[in-house]
């Protein structure tokens, strides 16, 4: 019942940004603020990897690769989940998930990322 849709995604020029989005529904009993919020990525010939989260308490982590270039938010009234990308680089590109994670983590459908010159 729990849907994650992400949006936001397309090609992009290195040094440039893109701003991804997550709309969550079906949270019957709570809300985005309840959940660990993650955007994961998949790059071909790569495993796929956190790269950013957001905690109930609003702390926010990184992978070591993205962290001052990429900003995860939410909008708690919007039911909405962010991830900021600046500086964008080729090794960026990949297919970005979102998840939402309590007892179980969730997925969305993905949304790619291109980065190339």
């Amino acid at each position: 019942q729990v849907q994650l849709v992400e949006s936001g995604g397309g090609l992009v020029q290195p040094g440039g940004s893109l701003r991804l989005s997550c709309a969550a529904s079906g949270f019957r009993f709570s809300r985005v603020s309840s959940y660990v919020m993650s955007w994961y990525r998949q790059a071909p010939g790569k495993e796929r990897e956190s790269v950013a989260v957001i905690n109930p308490d609003g702390n926010t982590n990184y992978a070591d690769s993205v962290k001052g270039r990429f900003t995860i938010s939410r909008d708690n009234a919007k039911n909405t989940v962010y991830l900021q990308m600046n500086s964008l680089k080729p090794e960026d590109t990949a297919v970005y998930y979102c998840t939402a994670a309590a007892v179980t983590r969730y997925w969305g459908q993905g949304t790619q990322v291109t980065v190339s010159s």
